[in-house]
């Protein structure tokens, strides 16, 4: 099967081709539709050059969803299927209320179960900092939720006179801060390595550490590099998750 998949975040989207399980032409577009259209369509087109069947979108934001459906038709004439808790997602949802899960966490957990099977972890590092618990039978189970590195970094900047905005992800944290960026960059390296220790570590406890750990959005390289956590990282996972959701049926 070949598909367009994109999965549309808070501050950009990423669009890649999925075809029999492996995807490629992975692209990332800051803000997304509501400050680049034409690169959505242009990028849409690109990664569409021969036929698809269909496109699978995973978003987090619903007041572009329209703009997406539109262009989606104008582009390749066919209607997208979005990602919710009634999509055949290949586990069940144990979850209180499944329509509040987000689409890119499902996404997450169809793409780690079948990649990676059950129990399964997932660390996604996005705009938030993301994890999903699936167990054996298997079942969607819960997750955490915490603040993740842009919001960290934009919120030291915004609410603070003198601190500087520090692009992360790129340089190698030092081992002690030599100045207020090397200082931010070592905070939010090393910072979050020590909260996705303490995480994983609390979500292992009901499976006694057997469960597989993977990790994937865009800081997880940079965070995770040289570290001693035993942690996959699987930058396509996101991607991959929406194609086999679509494979199973999809939905609308």
């Amino acid at each position: 099967m070949r598909l367009v998949c994109i999965d549309i975040g808070n501050t950009s989207a990423t669009l890649g081709l999925y075809e029999d399980g492996v995807v490629s032409r992975v692209t990332h577009i800051d803000g997304g539709i509501r400050k680049n259209p034409e690169a959505c369509a242009d990028m849409v087109r690109l990664i569409a050059s021969d036929a698809v069947e269909g496109v699978s979108i995973a978003s987090v934001v619903p007041e572009v969803n329209a703009k997406w459906k539109r262009l989606i038709r104008d582009v390749l004439g066919c209607v997208p299927r979005f990602v919710t808790a009634a999509s055949p997602l290949g586990f069940t949802l144990d979850y209180p209320r499944p329509d509040r899960i987000g689409a890119d966490r499902l996404a997450d957990a169809a793409g780690g179960l079948a990649r990676y099977g059950v129990p399964l972890i997932v660390v996604d590092f996005g705009t938030a900092l993301n994890f999903e618990v699936i167990d054996e039978r298997p079942a969607y189970v819960g997750g955490v939720i915490t603040p993740g590195l842009p919001l960290m970094t934009t919120y030291l900047h915004e609410k603070t006179a003198l601190l500087p905005k520090v692009e992360l992800g790129d340089a190698e944290a030092p081992a002690v801060g030599k100045s207020t960026e090397e200082a931010i960059a070592l905070g939010a390296q090393v910072g979050y390595r020590g909260i996705v220790r303490e995480l994983v570590s609390h979500l292992q406890k009901p499976f006694n550490g057997k469960a597989h750990v993977v990790a994937t959005g865009g800081y997880a390289a940079w965070i995770l590099k040289d570290s001693d956590l035993d942690i996959a990282i699987d930058p396509t996972l996101t991607l991959f998750g929406l194609g086999k959701i679509f494979e199973n049926g999809g939905a609308d």
